[in-house]
């Protein structure tokens, strides 16, 4: 049985508030279960210096925890004067996934940059970064769309991310923290609303795993990336 309650194949409950700030192109506030992040999307009419002339846009992304995202207060990076090893890998993860899906040519000579901030965390803060992140970059295009300014639309396929792993020697989808911390296997699959991979990350934690096993996996990452492609269509009409 899962601390949750869920069934192994049931993911947390999935809610995203478009608009949520006043000022971005772009956002999205998503909820998976206990996981809360504020995605951002700010458009600018430059890109940087090593694309510059080619014609093609850029998507990056930046992420960060607030103090008391977690059980106990952290101090911010700020403070420290530099970003940790985890943020800038998970920033880095989240600007490739959301370039996937996105036609770089027809998005033109701009660059788009999504702010994923982890307001409550609970496991899985990176893939709910990815999915709604995705959903704050399709309504900043929708913006210049809507202007003229981009003629087709770039936004190839929707974009999302979630995490599955072994738990009590049995596959399960969307780790909340108390499944991820004590998880045999654990794993982030990012895909396309089509199901191609864009990325997996997948680890022993103290148990092997078999080809079988991952192949589970994998049927259940798509599962669950079908139920956040539905929502973030839904989130972003």
């Amino acid at each position: 049985m899962r601390p949750s309650g869920r069934a192994l194949d049931e993911m947390r409950s999935v809610v995203i508030e478009t608009g949520f700030t006043k000022h971005a192109e772009g956002s999205a506030l998503i909820k998976m279960g206990d996981t809360h992040v504020l995605c951002t999307a700010t458009i600018e009419d430059r890109v940087p210096p090593f694309i510059k002339g080619s014609g093609l846009g850029w998507v990056t992304a930046e992420y960060g925890m607030l103090p008391r995202a977690t059980n106990t207060r952290m101090r911010r990076e700020a403070a420290a004067g530099k970003q940790g090893g985890r943020t800038v890998e998970i920033q880095r993860l989240i600007g490739r996934a959301l370039r996937a899906g996105v036609d770089r040519v027809a998005l033109g000579e701009r660059q788009i940059t999504v702010d994923c901030d982890v307001l409550q965390a609970d496991g899985g803060t990176r893939c709910a970064s990815i999915t709604g992140g995705w959903v704050a970059l399709r309504l900043a295009v929708n913006k210049l769309m809507k202007a003229g300014d981009v003629i087709s639309d770039p936004m190839v396929d929707p974009v999302a991310a979630i995490s599955c792993g072994i738990y009590a020697g049995q596959p399960v989808l969307d780790l909340d923290y108390p499944e991820d911390s004590e998880a045999g296997v654990d794993g982030n699959f990012i895909m396309t609303g089509s199901h191609k991979l864009i990325e997996v990350q997948m680890s022993a934690e103290g148990s092997v795993f078999s080809r079988t096993q991952m192949d589970a996996l994998v049927d259940l990452a798509e599962k669950g990336v079908s139920e956040l492609a539905e929502a973030q269509k839904a989130a972003a009409a």
